[in-house]
């Protein structure tokens, strides 16, 4: 496993303090926040607010048992250079939501070498149990974006967050990605981790970071119930195909996996594996 990945799944921050730059954003650039709010009546959990904005289309999904399921589907290109976008998801207190994504963001340059900013506010309250679970994030060459995770949680509250992220598509090189996950649980930090790949980030595909590799991804759980005395899990060894490392985070019941493999489907297939470490099957 990477240097980077071991330090990211520790918990500490990751280059915290460098932090990601404000940006006005481009006069012709998108600007749009999309909200997601979940409730439970007692007996399932409803949607009282599902409001599309810009390139994001939410769709009600079906689902069993009590819990809601959202769909986001693209409806234009999105995130170019000099767009602004936000999602505001709120699982309420014993609200049960599940959010994916139809297919893969592409980040693209756009009119403008402007980064772009795509922000993701996950909310949960007391006994809620938020599922945050998208297509993979493809950086396309010349590209510049700006992804930030802000994530509040209750004490009670249960979290699945699943980030993959692409460099490049075939044969091209990356654009430049900064991403930060900041999550606090009953008003503490539980994880700041921030991360940058592409031009101008130095050292990000060294063998002390990515080490050649495409696809990087993280998968962070969240549980009261969660068995967390357990020691750093080494998943797989360091190979052609890639590796990954299951830790537990200090000051809360949770588990972080971080993978870094060759292609798209080599990733998912690392996380599933430490999803199923986590959960204990």
């Amino acid at each position: 496993m990477s240097s980077g990945a071991q330090l990211a799944a520790t918990g500490a921050p990751f280059a915290s303090a460098a932090g990601i730059e404000e940006t006005c954003g481009h006069p012709d650039g998108v600007r749009a926040t999309a909200r997601i709010r979940a409730t439970y009546n007692g007996r399932v959990t409803t949607l009282p607010q599902l409001r599309s904005d810009g390139p994001f289309h939410l769709r009600r999904m079906r689902t069993s048992g009590k819990a809601a399921r959202v769909g986001i589907i693209g409806a234009m290109s999105a995130p170019l250079g000099g767009d602004r976008l936000a999602l505001d998801i709120t699982a309420e207190d014993r609200a049960e939501l599940d959010v994916t994504t139809a297919a893969a963001t592409l980040a693209l340059r756009g009119p403008t070498t402007a980064p772009a900013t795509y922000d993701v506010r996950l909310t949960a309250g007391e006994h809620a149990r938020l599922r945050w679970l998208p297509q993979p994030l493809i950086s396309a060459a010349d590209s510049n974006l700006q992804q930030t995770y802000t994530v509040s949680l209750a004490a009670t509250s249960r979290l699945l967050l699943r980030e993959e992220q692409i460099l490049g598509r075939a044969n091209e090189k990356p654009g430049h990605l900064v991403s930060r996950i900041r999550v606090h649980r009953a008003g503490r930090p539980l994880l700041d981790q921030h991360t940058a790949y592409g031009d101008p980030a130095p050292g990000w595909d060294g063998p002390a970071v990515l080490d050649g590799h495409r696809a990087v991804g993280q998968l962070l759980v969240v549980d009261p119930e969660l068995d967390v005395s357990r020691a750093p899990i080494l998943l797989r060894e360091a190979t052609e195909d890639g590796c990954a490392v299951l830790a537990p985070l200090a000051g809360g019941p949770a588990l972080l996996a971080t993978a870094v493999a060759p292609t798209s489907s080599a990733l998912r297939e690392l996380l599933d594996e430490a999803l199923r470490h986590a959960l204990g099957e």
